[in-house]
């Protein structure tokens, strides 16, 4: 993967990222929200998470201090 093609993975797990928290708030919006779904989207978004965060740690070169 090329720089571009890594800021072009970020950019598209930022927004489905974005997409589950809109969810999950939509979720607990609900009369009886459910709470196996929610915690599920919680789990995605922390993947989404790491995934972003690794993929940004192959951005930024690597220092010996």
């Amino acid at each position: 993967m090329d720089d571009a093609e890594i800021r072009r993975r970020i950019e598209e797990l930022r927004i489905e990222h974005r997409d589950l928290d809109a969810a999950a708030a939509a979720l607990l919006d609900a009369p009886n929200p459910d709470q196996l779904q929610i915690a599920r989207l919680k789990k995605r978004k922390l993947r989404l998470r790491d995934e972003m965060t690794a993929l940004t740690d192959l951005l930024l070169p690597d220092i010996i201090a």
